[in-house]
């Protein structure tokens, strides 16, 4: 029992030296279950193959670190004995399992394709009998062995497993007071198995590494940090000035869409303003717009009713643009303003291209509201 302390000792100075520096450590992670079978013979006065019997049972295993784990064995034998029973003897163990790669040779953030493990533990052996013959016997025991593990898939999963142990019976008074570990006290154990390794909260099925930061680089995260966060505030502050001014543009464009139209006025002024007085009609365009809406095509009716009444008469027609909007635009926009109106003439009034010029004057200047510059001015110029 001495030596079965000292294994456990040992264990639990390695599973508090690592358990620190991998995830996936929570009590309820690295939980593991697995079937077991093979057979156990005496291990003197024996022979070793006839005399053996079957063995099969459950394990139920606890990985505390990746060196360490603590592992509940329950296994029972067939009867080859008179006793005429199915099971004539079973053993509950409780064995701590040491990783002897992971020891040595350090854990690499996942478990090995195979690996070995130094195993031992003491338990509670049975022992059945049909009433009449005797009474059924109780006794501890302690295993020590080896476990010679392949752990198969990309996942680590499953493992399958070589076991060999020696087992002793600890009851003196099956052994005519014998020292409970002389090897006429044993017994030979050869198990194979297949464990299940239930997935952990870090989303494998074993530990994980963590990676280990020293001071001087997590005060440069910090620094890189505090950097990102001053750039945020200094965009977030961007973005609400940016924020307000879309705000006060919006306003300001749903004014000038609540306006009335004066393009009646407007007509008067310019007819009036002229120092050439010659006729002149006006259509206005919505904004970034080169079609002539239903309203205004009374105007353009004007200056096709003239033409086809003065039959020498010709018109020029001169696009403007308002000044929203980048040069080269507002140039393209006033040109196909003025064409708008020609096209409606020649197409809709049939009257003679040869008649008509139209020309873009990019951005106008004859109102003082910049929105009122968004038409086409066509004057007629009456040859007598």
């Amino acid at each position: 029992m001495k030596k079965i302390l000292s294994v456990l000792a040992i264990g639990a100075a390695v599973m508090t030296a690592s358990a620190q520096s991998v995830e996936g450590n929570k009590f309820f992670d690295n939980w593991s279950i697995g079937l077991v079978g093979g057979g156990i013979t005496k291990t003197t006065h024996n022979a070793f193959w006839g005399g053996m019997r079957g063995t099969y049972g459950l394990e139920l295993t606890k990985q505390v670190t990746p060196v360490f784990g603590l592992t509940l064995q329950g296994l029972a034998n067939n009867n080859t004995t008179p006793s005429r029973t199915g099971i004539d003897q079973m053993n509950v163990s409780m064995l701590g399992n040491v990783n002897l790669f992971n020891l040595f040779g350090g854990y690499q953030g996942a478990p090995r394709v195979f690996e070995m493990e130094a195993v031992a533990g003491a338990g509670w052996g049975h022992e059945f009998y049909n009433s009449g013959m005797a009474k059924d016997n109780n006794f501890l025991t302690s295993k020590f062995g080896m476990n010679f593990n392949f752990n198969l898939g990309e996942a680590k999963a499953w493992t399958v497993a070589f076991k060999p142990a020696i087992v002793y019976s600890m009851d003196k008074s099956n052994t005519n007071g014998n020292n409970s570990y002389n090897v006429n006290n044993s017994a030979i154990e050869l198990l194979a198995g297949v464990t299940y390794h239930f997935k952990n909260s870090n989303g494998k099925h074993h530990f994980t590494n963590v990676r280990a930061y020293d001071q001087a680089e997590v005060d440069g995260l910090n620094a890189k940090i505090n950097d990102l966060r001053g750039t945020v505030r200094s965009k977030d502050g961007h973005l609400a000035a940016k924020d307000a001014e879309i705000r006060d543009l919006q306003q300001r464009l749903n004014e000038a869409r609540n306006q009335k139209p004066q393009v009646e006025r407007i007509v008067t002024n310019t007819v009036t303003n002229t120092t050439t007085e010659k006729l002149e009609s006006v259509v206005t365009f919505r904004q970034g717009k080169s079609v002539v809406d239903l309203s205004q095509q009374p105007n353009v009716e004007r200056i096709a009713t003239y033409l086809k009444n003065h039959k020498d008469a010709t018109v020029s027609i001169k696009g403007y643009a308002s000044p929203e909007g980048n040069a080269a635009f507002n140039e393209r926009l006033a040109q196909a303003r003025a064409e708008a109106v020609k096209t409606i003439l020649v197409k809709k009034y049939k009257i003679s291209a040869d008649r008509i010029k139209a020309e873009g004057q990019g951005v106008g200047n004859m109102f003082s509201e910049p929105d009122w510059n968004r038409v086409s001015i066509s004057t007629i110029d009456d040859q007598k």
